[in-house]
């Protein structure tokens, strides 16, 4: 008799959660833009011209950035090397080689994004950003990968041609 009780509890266990598994299972898969929320840190952005040249996507050492995006449809991205300090202490009085060297190792832009989750896309409308040409233009970027500590994505529309490559890892 007890090896019976034991036997229907087994099985009433089991039954329950099979029932349950399903429902678990849809309660974990969340949409791209859920997946998405959080600040990721840049472990690699690259430009790939249309010849196959790859250049990093700032010049200068040991490049770092982030891409956060909000739950309210907000994103910041920033990427900058590392610089020497200005020789003045002040940068609003620098010399034309400290200049080229913070245009060539930083961008910087904000605004506000949608997704497509069947197409895997971010759609950017970017408000303002440190390269003025890009000031109130949208832009794509195609999620090549992504998990709950990584993301990878495609620019397919770079400025002067080509794509960019961006991989990131979420920050902790």
């Amino acid at each position: 008799m007890v090896d019976q009780r034991k036997m229907l509890g087994i099985a009433a266990s089991a039954t329950v959660g099979l029932v349950l598994l399903p429902a678990n299972a849809i309660a974990q898969q969340k949409s791209l833009k859920e997946q998405l929320v959080g600040t990721w840190a840049l472990v690699l952005c690259e430009n790939m011209a249309p010849d196959g040249a790859k250049t990093p996507l700032v010049v200068g050492s040991n490049p770092a950035g982030q891409h956060v995006f909000t739950d309210d449809g907000h994103f910041s991205f920033q990427a900058a090397a590392e610089f020497p300090k200005f020789a003045s202490n002040d940068r609003m009085k620098t010399s034309p080689e400290e200049n080229r060297a913070v245009v060539e190792g930083s961008i910087a832009y904000y605004g506000t994004y949608t997704v497509n989750d069947a197409e895997r896309t971010i759609a950017l409308h970017i408000e303002r950003s440190s390269f003025p040409n890009q000031n109130g233009s949208d832009a794509k970027r195609i999620i090549t990968a992504l998990s709950a500590d990584e993301m990878s994505y495609v620019n397919p529309a770079r400025r002067v041609g080509g794509v960019i490559n961006c991989t990131y890892r979420r920050a902790k």
